[in-house]
C-alpha cells in the first residue's frame, strides 16, 4: 500500500532538535503519488500540531478534525521533512479536500520562495 498525497497519517518524528517537530503526531503527505507507488523508501511529509495559532497563514493551515483526525489541528509549512517510511503509521486518519491541498500548495510556494 502507498501513501496517498494529501492523505494524513501519524508519523514519528523523534528525535528532533531545536525548533524541530517531535513525537507522534499528524502529518500531511506532500509528495507525488508516483514516487509513492513505485516503493520510494522515504515520504516527504509536513508535520501537524494540536498547538493551535490564529491567523498564521502561510506558515500554517488550519484543518477541522474530521474521520479519524480527533482534533482541529494546524499543518506546518514551515517544518517540511522527507522520513524513513517505517516512521509512518500505514493507516490513514483523513484526507485532505482539494480546496485545502490547494491552499497548502500556495502556501509552499510561499514559504519555499517558489
Amino acid at each position: 500500500m502507498a501513501y496517498s498525497r494529501g492523505g494524513i497519517y501519524l508519523a514519528n518524528f523523534n528525535p528532533s532538535k531545536g525548533t524541530e517537530a517531535g513525537k507522534i503526531r499528524p502529518c500531511v503527505v506532500m509528495q507525488s503519488d508516483l514516487l509513492s507507488q513505485t516503493g520510494h523508501p522515504s515520504t516527504t511529509v509536513l508535520p501537524m500540531t494540536s498547538h493551535l495559532i490564529d491567523d498564521a497563514e502561510p506558515l500554517r493551515l488550519r484543518v477541522a478534525a474530521r474521520d479519524r483526525l480527533k482534533q482541529d489541528s494546524d499543518i506546518m509549512l514551515d517544518q517540511i521533512r522527507t522520513l524513513d517510511n517505517r516512521r509512518i503509521d500505514m493507516e490513514l486518519l483523513t484526507h485532505l479536500q482539494e480546496g485545502e491541498l490547494l491552499l497548502v500548495e500556495r502556501f509552499l510556494r510561499i514559504v519555499l520562495g517558489l
